[in-house]
């Protein structure tokens, strides 16, 4: 896999447009979904774990009962957004899209 390309600001912000409801807060791209109940949250991130590890991303989850807030940077290459944490976040949406079942 290619190391990622760190993005510019105005990258950043062109990539946000096609993002919904993800938003830049300290330097990170970070959304929060709303699931059922906290095994929905759970199962989520469970689901979710093959794809991190085949892009080699581990996002910061946070769980709030049935919510999971993520935060996309990479700390491998000096804490920056990198057009990786772009594709997991549409990967992340895309899949709450289809599975979510609130």
């Amino acid at each position: 896999m290619d190391k990622p390309n760190i993005l510019s600001q105005d990258e950043i912000k062109k990539a946000l447009v096609d993002l919904p409801g993800w938003s830049l807060v300290d330097g990170k791209l970070t959304k929060e979904f709303q699931f059922m109940d906290f095994v929905g949250s759970l199962s989520f991130i469970n689901r979710m774990i093959a794809y991190f590890q085949e892009m080699d991303h581990h996002p910061d989850a946070h769980i709030f009962y049935n919510k999971v807030k993520f935060e996309l940077i990479r700390y491998d290459v000096g804490e920056k957004i990198t057009d990786r944490d772009v594709e997991v976040a549409k990967k992340i949406s895309e899949t709450y899209a289809t599975e979510n079942r609130l």
